[in-house]
């Protein structure tokens, strides 16, 4: 496929805090197992304003750089040897802006085939790309990690936010009896999606493992906190329970897991991203949660104000000042 131009527009961050410049740069080409997307819209996560404000080291995304990692779009043009895709697929996937790879603040990004999968059909593209990041850790959490099944319990920690509510729909998709801790405000969203409230400000660790499962504890706990919410964790599994953490990053004293015999598992969902292994897995991930959309089981909460790469730095302020109601995402293409 032919362009009449080379260029394309890209909100760029040069230093870090830095403001968004609005910068005409190169299109890029396709390589070797890759496509060219056609961006529509661009979700944003915690991780770009941690990169943003040089807070993410881990992430090994030295600025200048293009931020974000989530999109969806359309297949412009696709390398010789990419089979899976055509140009004018309707795609999504979480493809770069970490690891030196380009971000999808950009009307166009040359992604890796095989991170990517077939946009859920009754997805805007707006929801598709709000879903890519966060599906990804749920899934690596509670279907490849913990392996939750039906008739089991499991309490998410933050089952309101980002990550937490697609993996209280993931776990109730799978048949688990599902709780989640987070704001007494929540509670009537996290009903919504088929689990039990449990408000942090009101009940202890204790408190709620009484109620909810016997004083024993629950089969599984998801923390999306990290911090001393992990360390809740560790007190509110069950013996022989499992605990994931996709924050599992600070100092913490195993003795509560311990002496239930329980495990962890940490879940680093940049790692693909970062050292090019395992990549083919989160397009398969996307493949699979595309299908529990179309099922009705799964469906991402999204602010409703629109952003564009114009105004890219009021999406950020909404995410940073938590005025948000769901993911933000820029609109690349006006939809």
């Amino acid at each position: 496929m032919t362009h009449p131009t080379k260029t394309m527009k890209a909100a760029v961050v040069e230093i870090s805090n830095g403001p968004f410049r609005m910068t005409e740069t190169a299109r890029p080409s396709v390589r070797s197992g890759e496509v060219l997307v056609r961006i529509h819209a661009s979700g944003i996560n915690p991780l770009d304003a941690k990169i943003r404000a040089g807070a993410a080291a881990h992430a090994r995304h030295p600025l200048p750089a293009i931020l974000g990692l989530d999109l969806a779009g359309v297949v412009e043009e696709v390398a010789p040897d990419v089979t899976t895709f055509r140009p004018g697929d309707e795609v999504y996937g979480m493809v770069g802006g970490v690891g030196g790879l380009q971000g999808t603040l950009a009307e166009y990004v040359a992604v890796d085939a095989q991170l990517l999968a077939i946009k859920p059909a009754n997805l805007t593209m707006r929801e598709a790309a709000a879903l890519p990041l966060i599906t990804i850790t749920a899934w690596e959490g509670l279907v490849d990690r913990a392996k939750v099944r039906t008739g089991q319990t499991l309490l998410v920690q933050g089952g309101a936010g980002g990550v937490g509510h697609v993996v209280v729909q993931i776990g109730v998709s799978l048949g688990a009896t599902v709780f989640a801790v987070d704001g007494a405000a929540k509670a009537d969203f996290i009903r919504s999606l088929g689990a039990t409230p449990i408000d942090y400000a009101s009940e202890t660790v204790e408190d709620y493992v009484a109620r909810h499962a016997g004083g024993a504890g629950f089969d599984f706990v998801y923390d999306t906190g990290g911090g001393a919410v992990l360390d809740a964790s560790f007190k509110a599994v069950k013996r022989f329970g499992h605990v994931v953490s996709c924050l599992g990053w600070g100092t913490h004293a195993l003795a509560p897991l311990s002496f239930k015999a329980g495990t962890y598992s940490g879940v680093f969902t940049l790692a693909p991203l970062l050292d090019g292994l395992g990549r083919a897995h989160h397009g398969q991930i996307l493949k699979s949660a595309a299908a529990m959309v179309e099922a009705g089981q799964l469906a991402p909460r999204i602010d409703r104000r629109i952003f564009s790469l114009e105004t890219v730095e009021e999406a950020f302020a909404a995410m940073s000042d938590r005025s948000a109601q769901g993911k933000i995402v820029v609109s690349i293409i006006a939809s």
